[in-house]
């Protein structure tokens, strides 16, 4: 099959080092690897390394440098590339199939494929309007909306991450929605033997306001008053850390910055435990990457007791999960599981089994291609 890849949010590099970013580039993987041929539009490509040769590429018009500093010029001119986009389509055309990671005001890449009437499929990693309310400014909201409702109702497929987010394109317009959590690459997380030593448990990913960071340096703290050799690892972009949780500086946290995807496995190989805090203050509808993560590289995860989190990290079979907010509950957990590390092991292999299983990005591109092109396909 011929598939346009879509990405026109100009807050991802596609060949970047975001969560987004890794997620982008093991979809396009996934098609190629299938025997599809892919080309990439996107405002931000980056670098791409040598496996991805095979992608063609098509750069779409930067915002202006005027424009990025203001949020309702930065919607009006993300707003204006739709039509850039959709000529582009055209013109690097014909294709199968049209495959779009969702953006805040963009619309084209579904309509032109419902009017060439070539299947659609929208992946929905956010309720994007409500994400930009509560956490950043939500420019021309009428706009906005407007712009979200068409992108849904044109896509023949719309492929949430989440329950919630599937619920937010429902109630945007959408007409057929299939619930896809997120995957990993297998060939990326081979096994490991972690060496004996210092107990660490890590972080993965640069830390946000939905990410509970200071319950977790407050357990941390708690931690180290029966394992006082404990250390806290953060392997993504420190820099709102101060603002986040003032008290971890105080704990010597090893900090080891926004990282490659490449390295990431060589991190997580020096982790004992994986932890994944979240505030019951915040919505939860995130389908966490790094949880699918730690669980490939066999390692057994603490996560907070929120969304759905339960039917991935199983309380006593690949990790724990302890109640959001609650200091002394995650430091039980990570207690717990360090007094008994054969336990963790096992956790953490049972982790592993299950997330090469059941969710990998061979499956999810096999599973779309299935719903929206072939005999599966969903009824619109």
């Amino acid at each position: 099959m011929r598939i346009a890849y879509v990405c026109a949010d100009p807050g991802i590099e596609i060949f970047g080092l975001k969560g987004a970013s890794v997620h982008a580039r093991e979809m396009i993987a996934a098609f190629l690897a299938q025997g599809h041929a892919v080309t990439l539009f996107s405002p931000r490509i980056g670098a791409p390394p040598a496996e991805y040769r095979a992608v063609r590429t098509a750069h779409l018009p930067a915002i202006p440098r005027e424009a990025r500093a203001d949020a309702a010029a930065r919607a009006r001119a993300q707003l204006a590339l739709n039509a850039p986009l959709a000529r582009a389509l055209r013109a690097a055309g014909p294709f199968d199939l049209v495959y779009e990671r969702h953006a805040l005001h963009a619309h084209a890449a579904m309509e032109e494929a419902a009017r060439l009437g070539i299947p659609g499929v929208l992946e929905v990693n956010a309720p994007l309007t409500e994400e930009a309310r509560r956490h950043r400014v939500l420019a021309l909201p009428d706009a906005a909306t407007a712009s979200v409702t068409r992108a849904m109702r044109a896509a023949r497929l719309v492929s949430a991450v989440s329950g919630p987010v599937a619920d937010y394109a429902r109630a945007h317009g959408a007409r057929a929605v299939e619930v896809i959590p997120n995957a990993v690459n297998p060939d990326r997380f081979p096994p490991v033997s972690r060496p004996e030593g210092r107990l660490t448990i890590g972080f993965l990913g640069t830390p946000r306001p939905w990410h509970d960071i200071g319950t977790l340096a407050r357990a941390m703290a708690r931690l180290r008053e029966s394992f006082p050799e404990a250390r806290l690892l953060i392997v993504g972009d420190p820099a709102d850390l101060p603002r986040l949780a003032p008290d971890l500086a105080g704990l010597d946290p090893e900090l080891a910055g926004a990282v490659a995807p490449d390295a990431v496995p060589g991190w997580l190989a020096r982790m004992d435990i994986a932890v994944a805090p979240y505030a019951s203050d915040q919505p939860f509808y995130f389908s966490p990457l790094k949880i699918y993560e730690y669980m490939a590289a066999g390692l057994p995860v603490v996560a907070s007791r929120v969304g759905d989190l339960a039917t991935l990290v199983r309380p006593g079979e690949t990790g724990l999960l302890c109640a959001p907010d609650d200091p002394a509950a995650l430091a039980a957990a990570l207690a717990a599981l360090a007094r008994d590390p054969a336990a963790a092991r096992a956790m953490g292999a049972a982790g592993r089994a299950h997330v090469l299983r059941h969710h990998t990005w061979a499956g999810v591109a096999e599973r779309l291609i299935a719903l929206s092109t072939g005999p599966e396909r969903l009824a619109v």
